[in-house]
């Protein structure tokens, strides 16, 4: 009787050490704390393709958990392998496996990335900048935009998403979708361009997209605000005229350099250039603002056929061709005295 009383404690007593030790590796593998002393945290990039191997070696490279096998272990058990959500995440000390694997695995504490286009930027500008600051497929950012199908499925008449880019900030997840990042700029774009916009300019006889071409310029050749009314009005003017635009910055688009033109390059044959064709050329040459598409559509009512730069910021208007060239002799005379001053 007293050996199976005896037989009995030893049992529950191996059957408590059992359990406390399942319990002590179970605590071990999902939820102890991994403590680093980093107060700003281990942010950890999780890209479309990686591997849980992968994660977890990058998991384990930054510091965020203190090794890979007890990870993995917890993920496979746990069946978190194949449900991770692409993104960058910011990991504090203090988390447990079991907490950055629900965390990877719904995506609740993926950053929100902010991605600023500038205004006047041209499509392959704000590829690049959506490749560097997302890490998505620039080939594919710019396939899309001249994609037929995709352009049609968004409601635009044109053969490129040039000009349609509103420049804003937008923010996403790393590595969002391609089609959805477009998707999103282009209805920002539609909620701007209400049914106000698009009636002033059924009034101007002209399409969305010729307002959007027209809007480009006015956008790559003016910085200032106050001023970019007048600049659209003297194309109006042009156009009304029948007189060639002369826009340098659709030359500088069709040589597809930024450089300064020289005298040579405004015969360039090209539909984009519009010292040699009259009207404005086949599309828009970057993505203007909204205030270069609201002057293009409410331009300052004035005689004025010609600008060129002051050197100092801004333009001189002029109504003819005489005053114009005065103006110019000015500009050379003002670029003339700030290289001098600038050599003493």
């Amino acid at each position: 009787m007293v050996n199976s009383l005896t037989g009995q404690k030893k049992g529950r007593l191996i059957r408590f050490i059992v359990v406390i030790a399942v319990i002590g590796f179970a605590y071990y593998v999902f939820f102890l704390p991994n403590y680093y002393n980093d107060p700003k945290g281990k942010l950890v990039t999780i890209s479309r393709g990686a591997s849980f191997r992968m994660i977890a070696d990058s998991l384990v490279s930054t510091g965020a958990i203190r090794n890979r096998w007890s990870f993995e272990l917890a993920g496979r058990i746990l069946g978190y392998t194949k449900s991770i959500k692409v993104g960058k995440y910011l990991f504090v000390s203090g988390q447990s496996n079991f907490n950055i694997l629900r965390d990877i695995s719904y995506g609740k504490s993926r950053l929100i990335i902010p991605v600023t286009i500038p205004e006047g930027w041209p499509l392959d500008k704000i590829a690049r900048r959506f490749e560097h600051d997302l890490g998505i497929d620039e080939k594919l950012f710019l396939s899309l935009c001249q994609n037929e199908k995709f352009i049609q499925d968004q409601g635009i008449n044109a053969k490129s998403i040039e000009g349609y880019l509103l420049p804003d900030t937008y923010s996403f997840y790393w590595q969002t979708d391609e089609q959805e990042i477009l998707t999103r700029i282009l209805n920002g774009f539609k909620h701007f361009y209400n049914d106000s916009l698009t009636k002033k300019q059924d009034e101007l006889g002209k399409t969305q997209s010729e307002i959007l071409t027209l809007a480009s310029i006015v956008e790559a050749e003016s910085n200032v605000d106050e001023e970019r009314p007048r600049v659209a009005g003297v194309y109006w003017n042009r156009l009304k005229k029948h007189m060639r635009l002369e826009a340098d910055p659709t030359v500088q688009y069709a040589l597809g350099e930024g450089r300064r033109l020289r005298f040579l390059d405004l015969d360039i044959n090209s539909p984009y250039n519009t010292y040699r064709r009259r009207g404005l050329p086949p599309g828009p040459i970057n993505n203007p603002g909204r205030l270069s598409i609201l002057a293009t559509l409410y331009p300052e009512q004035h005689d004025y056929l010609f600008f060129v730069a002051t050197g100092i910021g801004g333009h001189r208007f002029a109504k003819n061709y005489s005053d114009h060239q005065k103006n110019i002799r000015m500009y050379h005379h003002t670029k003339r005295e700030l290289k001098q001053l600038s050599s003493k």
